[in-house]
């Protein structure tokens, strides 16, 4: 089992895992051919349910999944000798966390990270190769395998499995969609559709009320929200190995010029040019908007909150559905003395009952794909179409992708100010410095 710091990928050679100005450096590569983890364990001979003999582990996850996080912890250590001890991060301090533990040699047995950035972890080391444990699995082909992907790296040595499942959805308000004369009962199934309606709740001149909302300076909310209607358009977003922005396309173009119509016409709420994703959410729960995309973790809070919500599958320019398969992954550490308690952990984390009875039971998606149509999503509609739409869930993979999409001030994130607030006609361009922050 490689213990390697530092993966090469393509002629980019050995990169160095900076975050939050820490750079990872000092830290010594072993020898790939060594397959004994420093406790002892050996990888290749840890079994498919790992061991359970009463052994403390770690873990670390972000603030903004520590209600998942809980839940599945609870239920490990009340039914298992292992322990685990849960450490919520701040989103915010999650990068700097994470190096200045990997320079040290100290992060946890438990490491869980958002899909976009675990292809920069894992290529640079901060996991364990659990290729023959994942593969191991009797309902290894039945997992959510965006989660995988992401924490796979150039040699194909897989790291992550699903922690937590979050999805993209269209979400549109019935009772604003009844009182602008739209069928309550049918979403946007194109993207001009979706235009339309977000048109016809704005014509209601309700005070306050909009015809949708997005995220105008969250790179992190655009990707999740507008890959999707790419995606369902037959259109890639990057290439296959992460270092190639594909986002001037006309399926592309299509959804920016959509949005800068609804600008230029006032259906879009007040705020989102400055929203930067902290109260992003907020508006469609709070009944002011009429449609938009939006994430099924929150679509729950928004039914409490009173709203009659309809879900559906974000659309392509002409049709087709899609959806951005977000969310945590999760792996054991490089620093882990602990790897079969931890593969206890996570194998115990993916089998049926957990995920039925942990996970789907409190209205989050399965990681199993024959799971996700289960008996308590047969008794919520809501969560049944939410399931549904994650069967055809995408996740894009680049180890530069924060950096590319999700910073603050993003080539992505000037891209989309330019082409709907200020339809500057620089797609072109901007596509181009995406490019060369992937390509580094």
């Amino acid at each position: 089992m490689s213990k390697r710091l530092f993966r090469s990928r393509g002629a980019r050679g050995a990169a160095v895992l900076a975050v939050a100005g820490l750079a990872l450096t000092g830290l010594t590569a072993c020898s790939s051919d060594d397959s004994t983890t420093p406790g002892g364990d050996d990888v290749a001979t840890v079994g498919p349910g790992g061991v359970d003999d009463g052994t403390e582990l770690s873990m670390w996850t972000r603030a903004p999944l520590e209600r998942q996080a809980k839940a599945l912890v609870e239920a490990y250590n009340a039914s298992h000798k292992n322990q685990v001890k849960l450490e919520i991060i701040p989103n915010d301090d999650m990068e700097g966390k994470v190096g200045g533990a990997a320079t040290n040699e100290d992060l946890p047995d438990l490491l869980a990270g958002d899909v976009v950035r675990l292809p920069y972890w894992v290529e640079n080391g901060l996991f364990t190769d659990l290729t023959a444990q994942i593969d191991g699995l009797d309902y290894a082909d039945d997992i959510t395998q965006g989660h995988v992907d992401a924490g796979t790296d150039s040699e194909g040595a897989k790291h992550t499995v699903p922690f937590v499942t979050d999805i993209s959805v269209m979400v549109w308000n019935k009772d604003l969609y009844r009182e602008a004369g739209l069928d309550p009962e049918k979403g946007p199934t194109t993207l001009e559709e979706f235009r339309e309606q977000a048109q016809a709740v704005a014509d209601l001149k309700k005070p306050g009320v909009s015809g949708t909302y997005y995220g105008g300076n969250c790179g992190g909310c655009l990707v999740f929200t507008w890959f999707p209607s790419i995606w369902a358009s037959g259109d890639e977003v990057l290439n296959d190995d992460g270092t190639e922005a594909l986002l001037a396309s006309d399926s592309a173009k299509a959804v920016y010029d959509t949005y800068a119509q609804l600008n230029a016409s006032g259906a879009v709420g007040t705020g989102s040019e400055e929203e930067n994703g902290s109260t992003w959410t907020a508006p469609f729960s709070n009944g002011t908007v009429g449609v938009m995309q939006y994430p099924n973790t929150a679509v729950y809070a928004a039914q409490e909150a009173g709203i009659d919500v309809g879900v559906g599958a974000i659309p392509g320019v002409d049709g087709g559905g899609s959806t951005f398969l977000g969310g945590d992954a999760m792996g054991v550490s490089k620093d882990s003395e602990h790897v079969a308690q931890a593969w206890n952990f996570l194998s115990w984390m993916l089998s049926d009952e957990t995920q039925l009875e942990v996970v789907a039971k409190d209205g989050e998606v399965p990681g199993r794909n024959s799971l996700l149509d289960n008996k308590y999503a047969q008794e919520n509609p809501i969560a049944l179409a939410m399931n549904k739409i994650a069967a055809s869930g995408r996740t894009p993979v680049a180890p530069y992708f924060s950096e590319a999409f999700n910073a603050s001030g993003s080539p992505w994130v000037n891209l989309i100010r330019n082409a709907t607030f200020d339809q500057t006609g620089t797609v072109d361009e901007d596509n181009d410095a995406i490019t060369a922050i992937l390509a580094q």
